[in-house]
């Protein structure tokens, strides 16, 4: 599912011995259940190459208004990014682009509707068709909808709540359309645009009624379809349910790191630009801390906790009253520009949930920043930008968001490839690991088969004869058994060695048959001794269980 293009043939590369190495990793590998990543040998070319320049491939949605339209354009300031916009209004996203000067060469829009999921998925189709063997290199979810005055939900083309739908189910069936692209790329990552408003554990999320709260998830497990509205079951609450989707992305984010980040490499984050003061999604719209609804008191205790935050430089932009005061508030244009450095900065090349100081905080940090750059106009200006930047500690539960992942999966459709750990490609190590495991299984059987007997004294006592016996009935099929599918599979894979040393003994040398090596080889893949092993130890157990009913008697 992960594992990169075959490298061009012409190109220089290793010897053949290391050729047939590869070869034969690459062909145990699924049925040892292995994502490998292959190396890209020296010289490998491409046409995409020439038609990309080199730059790396953004996939960004919402890229027609607001926060997605200026981060696009501050991706494309740098020259090293080929942008493409994914939009539901392609006659808008070209009079924006002639309007904001993008360059034709360097950014291609394509049309995606969020509100269905055959849209998402026809988009993804032209995206691969278009691009060739071309990897994304970055993927950006930044779309979204907010609609807190609703007395009522709106639903989508697939009868889901369109704010869940178009910000949070949407962007999830799109990543795992494009995980295994991602996965193509050296140091992808995909950004989660959330809201410090769907963590608990902020004072905007936390601190303010509607505060996001799937509870059992139990209106997404009935479908989160017409007319169920929230993910929680519960009546419709708009300003709630936008707090939910970005809740629920930062969930995903996670999920995918835990689930994907070790065999992939891919970064995955979750971003909270700020609270941005000219934001056509906000305008008009009552305020998304909307903590007016809270009695003054309580106003009053939030307000000093507030207070507290400010001392040691968070909560800047935070007010009691649910507002953002205009000193602190952050522009389109300075969140586009968070979001770039998501996208491009090495700091944010690990995944996390990334937010930005405000305010003296902010001035401190960049005042340090810039002191250490020697007097670089441009360098201090990017330091003092950069620099406020800092990691959140999420607040979700992590089981839940497995639960979140299942659900979602199912009501979107969505499939991903297994979220196995990474394995060692070495087929020695793998022997060496399935012997490890028999053995761990060995120390179970005694700790499953031991128990407690009476003692005759009014007591107990262990029976220590059953602990022995099971030991003994293991040690001797994992010695017998194992032992003997281990080194066959050794011989299969490193050829016919010696049995004994060639130098260094006066003993004769012996060297296994060539037929004898060859039905070795042929008897003994990985994926035979797996099921060897799962055999073996199943016949241990009837075994030691057999064992301890005749031990214990009629």
């Amino acid at each position: 599912f992960f594992g990169s293009s075959e490298p061009h043939r012409g190109s220089s590369g290793p010897d053949s011995s290391m050729r047939l190495l590869l070869a034969l990793a690459a062909a145990v590998a699924p049925a040892a259940g292995l994502n490998l990543q292959m190396p890209a040998l020296r010289g490998q070319t491409g046409l995409t190459d020439a038609r990309f320049g080199g730059k790396k491939l953004v996939v960004v949605t919402g890229t027609s208004s607001g926060l997605g339209r200026k981060t696009a354009a501050a991706l494309l300031r740098t020259g090293k990014y080929h942008v493409v916009g994914a939009v539901r209004d392609l006659d808008k996203m070209e009079v924006v682009a002639e309007v904001d000067g993008f360059d034709p060469d360097l950014f291609t829009p394509m049309h995606c509707e969020l509100n269905s999921f055959a849209s998402v998925r026809a988009f993804v189709d032209e995206l691969k068709e278009w691009k060739a063997a071309k990897p994304v290199d970055r993927l950006i979810c930044n779309a979204a909808v907010y609609q807190p005055s609703l007395p009522y939900a709106k639903w989508s083309e697939d009868g889901h709540e369109q704010q869940m739908q178009i910000n949070y189910l949407s962007h999830f069936l799109l990543t795992s359309l494009l995980l295994d692209d991602l996965a193509k790329a050296p140091g992808a990552r995909c950004v989660f645009v959330g809201s410090v408003t769907g963590n608990d554990n902020t004072v905007g999320g936390g601190g303010v009624y509607p505060i996001a709260d799937l509870k059992k998830l139990d209106g997404l497990k009935l479908g989160a379809k017409n007319p169920i509205s929230m993910v929680d079951g519960y009546n419709f609450d708009g300003a709630k349910a936008y707090k939910d989707s970005k809740l629920c992305l930062a969930m995903l984010s996670h999920t995918l790191h835990q689930n994907y980040h070790k065999q992939t490499g891919i970064a995955f984050s979750t971003v909270y630009p700020g609270a941005i003061a000219d934001s056509a999604m906000l305008a008009g719209k009552p305020p998304l801390d909307t903590s007016a609804k809270l009695p003054s008191f309580v106003k009053a205790m939030v307000e000093f906790e507030l207070n507290a935050m400010r001392r040691i430089g968070f909560g800047q932009d935070m007010h009691a009253d649910g507002l953002t005061g205009e000193a602190e508030a952050v522009s389109t244009a300075q969140a586009g520009g968070r979001l770039l450095q998501a996208a491009h900065d090495v700091r944010c090349s690990k995944s996390g949930h990334w937010a930005w100081k405000e305010g003296d905080a902010a001035a401190e940090a960049a005042a340090a920043a810039v002191a250490i750059t020697g007097g670089d106009a441009g360098a201090d200006r990017a330091r003092a930008q950069w620099a406020s930047i800092y990691e959140v500690e999420p607040s979700f539960d992590l089981e839940m968001s497995q639960e979140l992942w299942r659900h979602s999966s199912r009501v979107t459709g969505a499939s991903w490839a297994p979220a196995n750990q990474p394995k060692s490609p070495c087929p020695t190590l793998v022997v060496v690991g399935a012997i490890t495991k028999a053995n761990n299984a060995k120390e179970d059987a005694k700790r499953t088969l031991e128990g407690l007997e009476e003692d005759g004294k009014g007591g107990f006592k262990v029976r220590a004869a059953v602990i022995g016996g099971t030991g003994t009935v293991v040690d001797a099929v994992v010695g017998n058994t194992l032992g003997r599918v281990g080194k066959l599979a050794q011989e299969a894979v490193l050829g016919a060695v010696p049995v004994e040393a060639i130098e260094g003994s006066f003993q004769e040398t012996k060297e296994r048959g060539a037929a004898e090596a060859g039905a070795a080889a042929g008897a003994a893949t990985l994926d035979e001794l797996g099921q060897k092993i799962e055999d073996t130890l199943l016949a241990g157990e009837l075994q030691a269980r057999a064992e301890l009913a005749s031990k214990r008697g009629p």
